[in-house]
């Protein structure tokens, strides 16, 4: 299988690409969204893609959207056979790796629910404490479940890194009403898959989740539950105190944090053996949540 790093699709207006999408307009209402095998970590996207990769998060998503119904999202259409043109003169870009949603006004806020303390949320709480404002218990062990899951927010960053805040300074940038709904809706939504992924022996760890308004209303726009915004672990070898067995990003990172990059020079090219597990990993996450759902 090819990877596709870039598209392009003459007649249509690309609006940007981001780490993993690139996003065009269908109408004034509507985009396509593709999801590209381009792979990033810790801010960097690197030169090197994992092939199918995007195909892989597409059908994830559109899972876990169509069994979702106690929230709203931006989906319209997931059949290529139902795109218009040009999208659909050019199905090596866009077949099985694209949708066409609802134009939604982007939150800018990453709603993030931790079941789990590991990643920056374990950083934070060895430096202060607290994630996000919130004081945990001390003594906790790297991997540890929490008591009850946490929302915990981040600045939506463009470009960089996206930074962890409390919830008070959410509640200041939308109001008390939108904050409190956004975080009643990402522990839901985290809690459903949660559930879910335990019936096929995986444990949802956290997940990232963007929302957006339409028509006043929030939406669940972005992806959901996928490899690259969620981690998910094996529960059979899953123990505190290491980074457990994961189907997910977290596998690049985990290599990365063994070479001798600096994280802000121009990443290396991942090696082979690394893509080629990396794929299979987001292909046996792909199974175990079809098997679910």
């Amino acid at each position: 299988m090819d990877t596709l790093l870039t598209t392009k699709i003459p007649g249509a207006k690309k609006l940007f690409s981001g780490k993993v999408r690139d996003v065009y307009t269908v109408d004034k209402d509507h985009l396509l969204i593709i999801s590209t095998d381009r792979v990033s970590a810790f801010d960097h996207v690197f030169a090197t893609g994992i092939p199918g990769k995007g195909i892989i998060l597409n059908q994830i998503s559109n899972l876990w959207f169509s069994k979702m119904t106690f929230v709203k999202n931006h989906i319209v259409e997931t059949d290529f056979a139902k795109f218009p043109a040009p999208f659909s003169k050019f199905p090596e870009q866009v077949k099985d790796r694209a949708v066409i949603v609802k134009k939604a006004k982007r939150i800018d806020f990453e709603c993030v629910v931790r079941g789990y303390i590991i990643g920056s949320g374990w950083k934070d709480y060895l430096a202060t404490g607290e994630i996000c404002g919130i004081k945990l218990p001390a003594g906790l062990i790297m991997a540890e479940e929490l008591s009850s899951p946490i929302f915990t927010p981040a600045t939506k960053a463009t470009d960089g890194h996206d930074m962890n805040v409390s919830t008070e300074a959410m509640r200041k940038a939308l109001g008390a009403d939108v904050a409190e709904s956004l975080a009643e809706l990402s522990l839901k939504i985290y809690e459903f898959g949660r559930n879910k992924m335990k019936k096929a022996g995986i444990l949802l760890a956290d997940t990232k989740l963007e929302f957006g308004f339409l028509n006043n209303e929030i939406i669940l726009v972005d992806e959901a539950m996928t490899p690259d915004s969620s981690r998910f672990w094996d529960k059979a070898s899953y123990k505190t105190g290491e980074s457990p067995v994961s189907y997910d990003k977290q596998f690049i990172r985990d290599y990365l944090e063994t070479t001798t990059w600096d994280k802000n020079s121009p990443p290396p090219p991942l090696p082979e053996n690394i893509i080629q597990k990396t794929k299979e990993k987001y292909e046996e996450i792909l199974k175990k949540i079809k098997s679910v759902l």
